[in-house]
């Protein structure tokens, strides 16, 4: 049985297994952190929040610092979807946003008729 959990991931409680909703790419077992099977995108933050003053005159341009700020993207290896993005300081690992109770869920869906909600 699949289950969607956000818009751009679902879990097969069958194999436990995270599968991207756009392209139906098995990524990693659901007991793991899914980002980890993910392609990763490490962004300067001043490619999307611009300078507002020029640098050469002002040391504070209103832009994020790179040496404090990341922006971090994450991507499907089998489609290309964004399906996260986070700002982490460099070097921080990446977070584990989303750890489900598999157990709960498969027994859940099991007491469930086919067909009930979701």
């Amino acid at each position: 049985m699949r289950v969607n959990i956000t818009e751009y991931l679902s879990i097969e409680l069958d194999d436990e297994t995270w599968h991207c909703r756009h392209c139906d790419l098995a990524l990693s077992s659901a007991r793991s952190n899914y980002k980890e099977a993910l392609l990763v995108y490490d962004r300067d933050p001043r490619e999307i929040h611009r300078p507002i003053l020029d640098q050469d005159r002002y040391e504070f341009t209103y832009a994020p610092d790179p040496k404090w700020c990341r922006i971090i993207e994450y991507y499907c290896p089998g489609c290309g979807t964004q399906m996260e993005a986070e700002y982490l300081p460099p070097g921080h690992p990446l977070s584990h946003d989303i750890e489900l109770d598999i157990d709960a869920l498969k027994a859940r869906f099991a007491a469930q008729p086919i067909g009930g909600n979701q």
